[in-house]
């Protein structure tokens, strides 16, 4: 965990959260894996107050659960799950896509206004970045790329508490969708591929366009670990 300055309780319990939740996302801590806060302390070389912060913050996002014997582990999502966590998804994405039709300040300035061009560069960059890792199969690079799409695309609509609320959301999908896709020996070709179209809909002010993309990637997801779970 290396820093350029002194660091801080705060910052240490950060970079255990962050450490241990590219663990859990990468699939290195599997589903069940139950540990301590000792544990994690010796594996750091820290003391057990940021560690047990840290866990705490990764319970609250449904990254680890409590375990009353254990400490904390990685909890076991089922399909039921994943569907609920999508079906929470759309209504928040259905909120954003319905203030685009309505006008958002975000979305309401005309098509060649250079802040709006400017900030849809950036989410198409991370949307391709992201397409390219879903092709080449490399799904730790495609998570990391996805969360900063969503994190950068829902900041367009001003509301951090929709941007914070999304983030957990796909992180906690994540979480259960590795769980079932490392099955697969070989993931190229497999996974959904497409960001850029989203970002191309949002740049035309097509909100129908943008759920069907949405809509498109779910079905995908969902087939693909329904498979998964029944072969």
């Amino acid at each position: 965990m290396p820093g350029t300055g002194p660091v801080t309780r705060s910052t240490l319990r950060q970079q255990i959260a962050d450490a241990l939740r590219d663990e859990v996302l990468a699939g290195r801590l599997r589903p069940g894996r139950a540990f301590t806060v000792k544990e994690i302390a010796d594996q750091y070389g820290v003391s057990a107050t940021p560690v047990r912060e840290a866990l705490v913050d990764l319970s609250a996002q449904g990254i680890l659960e409590a375990d009353q014997h254990r400490g904390f582990r990685v909890p076991e999502y089922s399909l039921a799950d994943y569907r609920s966590m999508l079906e929470a998804r759309g209504l928040v994405t259905e909120g954003m896509f319905r203030a685009l039709t309505a006008g958002h300040p975000a979305f309401a300035t005309p098509a060649g206004d250079p802040r709006t061009a400017a900030a849809l560069a950036t989410v198409r960059r991370r949307g391709e970045e992201a397409a390219r890792a879903a092709a080449a199969g490399d799904l730790t690079v495609l998570i990391g790329y996805d969360l900063r799409f969503w994190r950068e695309l829902s900041a367009l609509f001003g509301n951090p508490h929709l941007g914070d609320f999304l983030d957990r959301l796909r992180v906690r999908s994540w979480v259960c969708a590795v769980q079932h896709l490392l099955r697969l020996p070989e993931l190229r070709g497999r996974l959904w591929a497409g960001h850029p179209d989203l970002v191309d809909a949002l740049a035309r002010r097509d909100a129908q366009a943008a759920r069907a993309v949405v809509a498109a990637a779910n079905a995908h997801a969902l087939t693909l670990l329904e498979e998964l779970a029944a072969g």
